[in-house]
Protein backbone atom coordinates (compact mmCIF):
# COMPACT_ATOMS: atom_id res chain seq x y z
CA UNK A 1 0.00 0.00 0.00
CA UNK A 2 2.87 2.36 0.05
CA UNK A 3 2.36 3.30 -3.22
CA UNK A 4 -0.44 4.58 -2.95
CA UNK A 5 0.49 6.50 0.18
CA UNK A 6 3.53 7.82 -1.08
CA UNK A 7 2.00 10.88 -3.44
CA UNK A 8 0.37 12.40 -0.27
CA UNK A 9 2.78 13.10 1.86
CA UNK A 10 1.69 15.28 4.45
CA UNK A 11 -1.99 14.77 4.66
CA UNK A 12 -1.64 11.54 7.13
CA UNK A 13 -4.91 10.92 8.21
CA UNK A 14 -7.24 12.02 5.06
CA UNK A 15 -4.86 9.59 3.25
CA UNK A 16 -5.58 6.55 5.97
CA UNK A 17 -9.01 7.35 5.76
CA UNK A 18 -9.25 7.26 1.74
CA UNK A 19 -7.29 4.27 1.98
CA UNK A 20 -9.40 2.40 5.00
CA UNK A 21 -12.35 3.36 2.43
CA UNK A 22 -11.26 1.59 -0.12
CA UNK A 23 -9.66 -1.55 1.48
CA UNK A 24 -13.04 -2.26 3.33
CA UNK A 25 -15.20 -1.19 0.01
CA UNK A 26 -16.95 0.75 1.53
CA UNK A 27 -18.27 5.04 1.67
CA UNK A 28 -16.96 7.26 3.46
CA UNK A 29 -17.77 11.01 4.01
CA UNK A 30 -15.73 13.90 4.38
CA UNK A 31 -17.42 16.56 6.25
CA UNK A 32 -15.49 20.60 6.46
CA UNK A 33 -16.01 24.06 5.53
CA UNK A 34 -15.43 24.87 1.48
CA UNK A 35 -12.13 24.76 0.09
CA UNK A 36 -10.17 21.96 2.21
CA UNK A 37 -9.80 19.91 -1.58
CA UNK A 38 -11.67 17.09 -0.57
CA UNK A 39 -12.41 16.71 -4.13
CA UNK A 40 -8.92 16.73 -5.84
CA UNK A 41 -7.89 14.52 -3.00
CA UNK A 42 -10.29 11.88 -4.45
CA UNK A 43 -9.97 12.41 -7.92
CA UNK A 44 -6.36 11.78 -7.30
CA UNK A 45 -6.54 8.64 -5.40
CA UNK A 46 -8.52 7.07 -8.69
CA UNK A 47 -6.06 7.87 -10.98
CA UNK A 48 -3.46 6.18 -8.89
CA UNK A 49 -5.57 3.73 -9.36
CA UNK A 50 -6.66 3.95 -12.70
CA UNK A 51 -10.27 3.67 -11.63
CA UNK A 52 -13.14 4.72 -13.65
CA UNK A 53 -13.83 8.06 -11.38
CA UNK A 54 -17.11 10.28 -11.39
CA UNK A 55 -17.56 13.47 -9.56
CA UNK A 56 -20.78 15.76 -9.05
CA UNK A 57 -21.76 18.74 -7.13
CA UNK A 58 -25.52 18.20 -5.93
CA UNK A 59 -28.27 20.44 -5.31
CA UNK A 60 -31.86 20.54 -5.13
CA UNK A 61 -32.57 20.81 -8.57
CA UNK A 62 -30.24 18.29 -9.50
CA UNK A 63 -32.29 15.85 -12.27
CA UNK A 64 -31.64 11.81 -12.00
CA UNK A 65 -30.42 11.86 -15.78
CA UNK A 66 -27.33 14.30 -14.56
CA UNK A 67 -26.03 11.49 -11.89
CA UNK A 68 -27.55 7.74 -13.71
CA UNK A 69 -27.52 9.18 -17.59
CA UNK A 70 -30.68 10.82 -20.02
CA UNK A 71 -33.06 8.38 -21.20
CA UNK A 72 -32.08 6.28 -24.74
CA UNK A 73 -34.48 7.87 -27.00
CA UNK A 74 -34.26 5.77 -29.92
CA UNK A 75 -34.61 2.56 -27.28
CA UNK A 76 -37.56 4.49 -25.81
CA UNK A 77 -39.56 4.55 -29.48
CA UNK A 78 -38.83 0.95 -29.85
CA UNK A 79 -40.68 0.31 -26.67
CA UNK A 80 -37.16 -0.15 -24.17
CA UNK A 81 -36.57 1.96 -21.22
CA UNK A 82 -32.53 2.45 -21.36
CA UNK A 83 -29.97 4.84 -19.62
CA UNK A 84 -27.04 5.92 -21.51
CA UNK A 85 -24.47 5.42 -18.51
CA UNK A 86 -21.33 5.90 -20.45
CA UNK A 87 -19.33 8.10 -17.99
CA UNK A 88 -21.95 8.80 -15.47
CA UNK A 89 -22.37 7.52 -11.91
CA UNK A 90 -23.53 3.92 -12.61
CA UNK A 91 -20.32 2.98 -14.82
CA UNK A 92 -17.72 4.50 -12.32
CA UNK A 93 -16.03 2.71 -9.71
CA UNK A 94 -14.97 5.42 -7.68
CA UNK A 95 -16.88 8.64 -6.81
CA UNK A 96 -17.37 11.82 -5.61
CA UNK A 97 -20.76 13.67 -4.67
CA UNK A 98 -20.27 17.16 -3.08
CA UNK A 99 -22.60 18.62 -1.38
CA UNK A 100 -23.91 14.85 -0.54
CA UNK A 101 -26.58 15.85 1.46
CA UNK A 102 -28.47 18.83 -0.56
CA UNK A 103 -29.91 16.49 -2.94
CA UNK A 104 -33.34 16.19 -3.85
CA UNK A 105 -35.79 12.57 -2.33
CA UNK A 106 -35.41 11.00 -5.72
CA UNK A 107 -31.82 11.04 -5.97
CA UNK A 108 -31.47 10.14 -2.17
CA UNK A 109 -33.79 7.06 -2.84
CA UNK A 110 -31.68 5.88 -5.63
CA UNK A 111 -28.51 6.19 -4.01
CA UNK A 112 -30.03 4.90 -0.86
CA UNK A 113 -30.02 1.30 -2.49
CA UNK A 114 -26.97 1.95 -4.73
CA UNK A 115 -24.51 2.71 -1.70
CA UNK A 116 -25.71 -0.66 0.10
CA UNK A 117 -26.82 -3.05 -2.68
CA UNK A 118 -24.54 -2.04 -5.48
CA UNK A 119 -27.82 -1.74 -7.64
CA UNK A 120 -29.65 1.08 -9.15
CA UNK A 121 -33.20 0.61 -9.56
CA UNK A 122 -34.33 1.85 -12.26
CA UNK A 123 -38.25 1.80 -13.47
CA UNK A 124 -38.50 -1.27 -14.65
CA UNK A 125 -34.76 -2.54 -14.67
CA UNK A 126 -32.53 -3.16 -12.26
CA UNK A 127 -28.53 -2.11 -13.42
CA UNK A 128 -25.91 -3.92 -11.17
CA UNK A 129 -23.07 -1.17 -10.76
CA UNK A 130 -19.28 -1.55 -10.55
CA UNK A 131 -19.06 1.28 -7.67
CA UNK A 132 -16.71 0.16 -5.40
CA UNK A 133 -16.17 3.66 -2.89
CA UNK A 134 -18.26 6.52 -2.78
CA UNK A 135 -17.41 9.92 -1.27
CA UNK A 136 -19.59 12.17 -0.33
CA UNK A 137 -18.91 15.47 1.14
CA UNK A 138 -20.74 18.39 3.28
CA UNK A 139 -20.01 21.69 4.91
CA UNK A 140 -22.55 20.05 7.79
CA UNK A 141 -23.59 17.18 9.27
CA UNK A 142 -27.14 16.55 8.18
CA UNK A 143 -29.98 17.43 10.87
CA UNK A 144 -33.13 16.23 9.00
CA UNK A 145 -34.82 12.94 9.73
CA UNK A 146 -34.96 11.64 6.80
CA UNK A 147 -31.17 12.11 5.73
CA UNK A 148 -30.27 9.83 9.35
CA UNK A 149 -30.72 6.58 7.45
CA UNK A 150 -28.69 7.67 4.21
CA UNK A 151 -25.89 9.39 6.67
CA UNK A 152 -25.73 6.00 7.97
CA UNK A 153 -24.95 4.53 4.86
CA UNK A 154 -21.35 5.85 5.20
CA UNK A 155 -19.71 4.07 7.02
CA UNK A 156 -16.75 5.93 7.57
CA UNK A 157 -17.09 9.78 8.76
CA UNK A 158 -14.45 12.38 9.07
CA UNK A 159 -14.26 15.72 10.48
CA UNK A 160 -11.77 17.72 8.17
CA UNK A 161 -9.60 20.80 9.74
CA UNK A 162 -8.36 23.52 7.59
CA UNK A 163 -4.28 23.88 7.38
CA UNK A 164 -3.16 24.60 10.65
CA UNK A 165 -1.17 28.62 10.97
CA UNK A 166 2.36 26.95 11.33
CA UNK A 167 1.35 25.28 7.82
CA UNK A 168 0.25 28.55 5.90
CA UNK A 169 3.29 28.82 4.00
CA UNK A 170 3.57 25.63 2.80
CA UNK A 171 -0.26 26.27 1.33
CA UNK A 172 0.40 29.51 -0.11
CA UNK A 173 3.76 28.26 -2.12
CA UNK A 174 1.71 24.89 -3.22
CA UNK A 175 -1.42 27.35 -4.26
CA UNK A 176 0.78 29.59 -6.19
CA UNK A 177 2.40 26.37 -8.06
CA UNK A 178 -0.64 24.98 -8.49
CA UNK A 179 -1.96 28.21 -10.43
CA UNK A 180 1.07 28.46 -12.47
CA UNK A 181 0.78 25.01 -13.75
CA UNK A 182 -2.90 25.69 -14.68
CA UNK A 183 -2.40 28.36 -16.22
CA UNK A 184 0.61 27.09 -18.50
CA UNK A 185 -1.25 23.72 -18.86
CA UNK A 186 1.20 21.76 -16.94
CA UNK A 187 -0.78 19.96 -14.69
CA UNK A 188 -0.66 16.18 -15.71
CA UNK A 189 -2.35 13.20 -14.77
CA UNK A 190 -1.01 11.14 -11.93
CA UNK A 191 0.30 8.07 -13.47
CA UNK A 192 -1.25 4.73 -12.04
CA UNK A 193 0.83 3.34 -8.93
CA UNK A 194 -1.63 0.07 -8.79
CA UNK A 195 -5.06 -0.93 -10.17
CA UNK A 196 -8.38 -2.55 -9.05
CA UNK A 197 -7.31 -5.73 -9.32
CA UNK A 198 -4.98 -5.47 -6.84
CA UNK A 199 -6.87 -3.40 -4.58
CA UNK A 200 -9.37 -6.01 -5.01
CA UNK A 201 -6.81 -8.80 -3.50
CA UNK A 202 -6.10 -6.29 -1.12
CA UNK A 203 -9.85 -6.66 0.13
CA UNK A 204 -9.74 -10.33 0.02
CA UNK A 205 -6.76 -10.26 2.25
CA UNK A 206 -9.03 -8.21 4.73
CA UNK A 207 -12.13 -10.22 4.48
CA UNK A 208 -9.27 -13.15 5.85
CA UNK A 209 -8.00 -11.28 8.82
CA UNK A 210 -8.12 -12.68 12.52
CA UNK A 211 -10.30 -11.28 14.28
CA UNK A 212 -11.20 -13.22 16.97
CA UNK A 213 -9.00 -11.89 19.51
CA UNK A 214 -10.81 -8.18 19.81
CA UNK A 215 -14.47 -9.04 19.51
CA UNK A 216 -15.01 -9.24 23.34
CA UNK A 217 -13.08 -6.00 24.04
CA UNK A 218 -14.81 -4.24 20.57
CA UNK A 219 -18.68 -5.69 22.52
CA UNK A 220 -17.65 -3.72 25.96
CA UNK A 221 -16.56 -0.87 23.64
CA UNK A 222 -19.93 -0.89 22.40
CA UNK A 223 -21.53 -0.99 25.20
CA UNK A 224 -19.12 1.72 26.90
CA UNK A 225 -20.50 4.34 23.79
CA UNK A 226 -24.57 3.22 24.19
CA UNK A 227 -23.71 4.16 28.25
CA UNK A 228 -22.05 7.50 27.17
CA UNK A 229 -25.20 8.01 25.22
CA UNK A 230 -23.97 7.35 21.81
CA UNK A 231 -26.01 5.20 19.97
CA UNK A 232 -24.36 3.12 17.17
CA UNK A 233 -26.65 1.68 14.31
CA UNK A 234 -26.68 -2.74 14.14
CA UNK A 235 -25.23 -1.93 10.64
CA UNK A 236 -22.25 -0.02 11.67
CA UNK A 237 -22.32 -2.25 14.59
CA UNK A 238 -21.37 -5.15 11.77
CA UNK A 239 -19.27 -3.13 9.18
CA UNK A 240 -16.97 -1.67 11.70
CA UNK A 241 -15.27 -5.35 11.40
CA UNK A 242 -14.08 -4.65 7.77
CA UNK A 243 -12.36 -1.20 8.34
CA UNK A 244 -10.93 -2.74 11.71
CA UNK A 245 -9.56 -5.93 9.77
CA UNK A 246 -8.42 -3.37 6.60
CA UNK A 247 -6.13 -1.39 9.08
CA UNK A 248 -4.43 -4.65 9.77
CA UNK A 249 -3.71 -5.17 6.21
CA UNK A 250 -2.69 -1.72 6.18
CA UNK A 251 -0.59 -2.44 8.75
CA UNK A 252 1.08 -5.60 7.22
CA UNK A 253 -0.60 -7.83 9.75
CA UNK A 254 -2.82 -10.90 9.35
CA UNK A 255 -4.41 -10.58 12.69
CA UNK A 256 -5.90 -7.60 14.33
CA UNK A 257 -4.55 -6.34 17.55
CA UNK A 258 -6.25 -4.30 20.26
CA UNK A 259 -4.51 -0.84 18.56
CA UNK A 260 -6.75 -1.35 15.54
CA UNK A 261 -9.68 -0.33 17.36
CA UNK A 262 -8.80 3.16 17.38
CA UNK A 263 -10.01 3.10 13.79
CA UNK A 264 -13.45 3.11 15.59
CA UNK A 265 -13.06 7.12 15.89
CA UNK A 266 -13.68 7.25 12.06
CA UNK A 267 -16.98 5.26 12.36
CA UNK A 268 -18.89 5.63 15.73
CA UNK A 269 -19.55 9.70 15.78
CA UNK A 270 -21.84 11.42 14.05
CA UNK A 271 -20.92 14.56 15.12
CA UNK A 272 -17.53 16.59 16.56
CA UNK A 273 -19.00 16.57 19.81
CA UNK A 274 -19.46 12.82 19.78
CA UNK A 275 -15.99 12.59 18.11
CA UNK A 276 -14.55 14.16 21.28
CA UNK A 277 -16.78 11.62 23.75
CA UNK A 278 -15.59 8.87 21.66
CA UNK A 279 -11.72 10.13 21.82
CA UNK A 280 -11.73 10.09 25.63
CA UNK A 281 -13.55 6.66 25.26
CA UNK A 282 -11.07 4.86 23.37
CA UNK A 283 -8.07 6.13 25.28
CA UNK A 284 -9.76 5.20 28.46
CA UNK A 285 -10.36 1.66 27.41
CA UNK A 286 -7.66 0.56 25.11
CA UNK A 287 -4.00 -0.09 26.28
CA UNK A 288 -2.60 1.17 23.01
CA UNK A 289 -0.04 4.25 22.63
CA UNK A 290 -3.64 6.39 21.72
CA UNK A 291 -2.97 7.83 25.64
CA UNK A 292 0.39 8.98 24.20
CA UNK A 293 -0.95 10.45 20.85
CA UNK A 294 -3.74 12.39 22.56
CA UNK A 295 -0.82 13.64 24.92
CA UNK A 296 1.18 14.61 22.28
CA UNK A 297 -1.66 16.19 20.48
CA UNK A 298 -2.49 18.32 23.34
CA UNK A 299 0.92 19.58 23.40
CA UNK A 300 1.32 20.33 20.04
CA UNK A 301 -1.74 22.03 19.83
CA UNK A 302 -0.52 24.48 22.61
CA UNK A 303 3.19 24.31 20.77
CA UNK A 304 0.98 25.81 17.73
CA UNK A 305 -0.32 28.76 20.02
CA UNK A 306 2.81 29.54 21.51
CA UNK A 307 4.67 29.55 18.49
CA UNK A 308 2.21 32.22 17.04
CA UNK A 309 2.54 34.29 20.54
CA UNK A 310 6.10 34.49 19.59
CA UNK A 311 6.05 35.10 16.03
CA UNK A 312 3.92 38.33 17.03
CA UNK A 313 6.22 39.56 19.82
CA UNK A 314 9.14 38.92 17.70
CA UNK A 315 9.50 42.22 16.66
CA UNK A 316 8.81 44.27 19.76
CA UNK A 317 11.67 46.02 21.79
CA UNK A 318 11.20 45.94 25.24
CA UNK A 319 12.72 43.94 28.39
CA UNK A 320 9.51 42.27 29.18
CA UNK A 321 9.61 40.79 26.17
CA UNK A 322 13.35 39.54 26.85
CA UNK A 323 12.17 38.20 30.18
CA UNK A 324 9.32 36.65 28.64
CA UNK A 325 11.68 34.94 25.76
CA UNK A 326 13.76 33.52 28.77
CA UNK A 327 10.88 31.78 30.25
CA UNK A 328 9.56 30.70 27.46
CA UNK A 329 12.75 28.68 26.47
CA UNK A 330 13.04 26.87 30.08
CA UNK A 331 9.41 25.85 29.46
CA UNK A 332 9.85 24.53 25.99
CA UNK A 333 13.23 22.71 27.66
CA UNK A 334 11.08 20.87 29.58
CA UNK A 335 8.36 20.06 27.25
CA UNK A 336 11.12 18.86 24.92
CA UNK A 337 12.45 16.23 27.91
CA UNK A 338 8.87 14.98 28.04
CA UNK A 339 8.21 14.38 24.89
CA UNK A 340 11.57 12.68 24.23
CA UNK A 341 10.27 10.49 27.55
CA UNK A 342 7.25 9.85 25.67
CA UNK A 343 8.93 8.80 22.19
CA UNK A 344 10.92 6.01 24.24
CA UNK A 345 8.76 4.80 27.10
CA UNK A 346 5.86 4.22 23.92
CA UNK A 347 7.91 1.68 21.71
CA UNK A 348 5.21 2.46 18.71
CA UNK A 349 6.46 3.81 15.66
CA UNK A 350 2.95 6.08 15.10
CA UNK A 351 3.67 7.77 18.73
CA UNK A 352 7.60 8.60 17.67
CA UNK A 353 6.43 10.11 14.40
CA UNK A 354 4.23 12.36 16.14
CA UNK A 355 6.77 13.02 18.99
CA UNK A 356 9.13 14.09 16.46
CA UNK A 357 6.54 16.26 14.40
CA UNK A 358 6.38 18.22 18.08
CA UNK A 359 10.14 18.13 18.36
CA UNK A 360 10.64 19.64 15.53
CA UNK A 361 7.95 22.68 16.25
CA UNK A 362 9.84 23.29 19.72
CA UNK A 363 13.26 24.02 17.47
CA UNK A 364 11.19 26.54 15.69
CA UNK A 365 10.05 27.86 18.33
CA UNK A 366 13.86 28.08 19.72
CA UNK A 367 15.12 29.31 17.10
CA UNK A 368 13.36 32.44 16.81
CA UNK A 369 13.56 33.28 20.72
CA UNK A 370 17.85 32.60 20.05
CA UNK A 371 17.82 34.99 17.18
CA UNK A 372 16.40 37.83 19.32
CA UNK A 373 18.27 36.86 22.94
CA UNK A 374 22.15 37.36 23.05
Amino acid sequence: MNKLVEPFAGRDEECRIVILTLLSREHAVLIGEPGTAKSAMIRRVSELLNARFFSYLLTRFTEPSELFGPIDIKALEEGKYVRIITRKLPSAEIAFLDEIFKANSAILNALNTLLQERVLYDGYSEIAVPLWSLFGASNEVPEETELLAFYDRFLIRHFLKPVPENLWKDLLDKAWAFEKNFYYNEIKKSDAVMDMKELRKLHEAALEVDLETIKHKLTKLFAAFESRGIHVSDRRKGKALKVIASNAVLENRSRVQEQDLLILKYVIPKDLDELEKVNTILSEELKTPYRYLRELNEIKTNLQELFNYVVSLQPVESRYIDYRFKQIMKDIELTKERVAAIAVESQDRSVQRAAEEVLDLIEQIASIIKKRLP
